[in-house]
């Protein structure tokens, strides 16, 4: 049974997704699926807690090492932790975004296929500065590829 024959789109599946992370990681926390386009920029796919004027912000970022997390780790294909906003020169000109918010550090996964293509970014926000746990990094990879395998199935029916 594909997702559209069980009632739930891939939209639905990504936010239930985001929600259980920021339900299991606790008060604090937010957490964005941001996924590429066709034109290559970052959109916004699932962000249950963040306000609607902060994902018009950073809608259509270009993936770029040198800017934010999610930019970051969409163009390396890498995890990008970033434990504090004002420390780090990738947030530069982002930085007030999330700190109006109140967050001031953030890690993001890339979401890839099988054959290291990325295909967008599984991003938590945190309320206070620190680095994210080793289980908290496992269990965010482990919902990027759970996002990823949401993508590619979706495209294939």
């Amino acid at each position: 049974m594909n997702m559209h024959e069980s009632g739930a789109d891939q939209k639905e599946i990504l936010y239930y997704i985001a929600s259980a992370a920021e339900s299991v990681m606790g008060h604090g926390t937010a957490t964005s699926i941001l996924l590429l386009d066709k034109e290559g920029l970052l959109r916004n796919g699932a962000s249950p807690t963040l306000p609607d004027d902060y994902l018009q912000a950073i809608d259509g970022l270009k993936p770029n090492p040198n800017v934010g997390t999610c930019a970051a780790a969409a163009a390396t294909g890498c995890i990008v932790i970033t434990s504090s906003f004002f420390d780090d020169n990738k947030w530069g000109e982002l930085r007030h975004l999330p700190l109006s918010l109140g967050y001031v550090g953030a890690w993001s996964v890339p979401i890839k296929t099988t054959d290291e293509k990325v295909l967008g970014t599984f991003g938590t926000y945190l309320s206070y500065s620190r680095r994210p746990s080793e289980e908290e990094l496992k269990g965010t990879a482990l919902l990027a590829e759970a996002v990823a395998i949401v993508l590619t199935k979706s495209k294939a029916s």
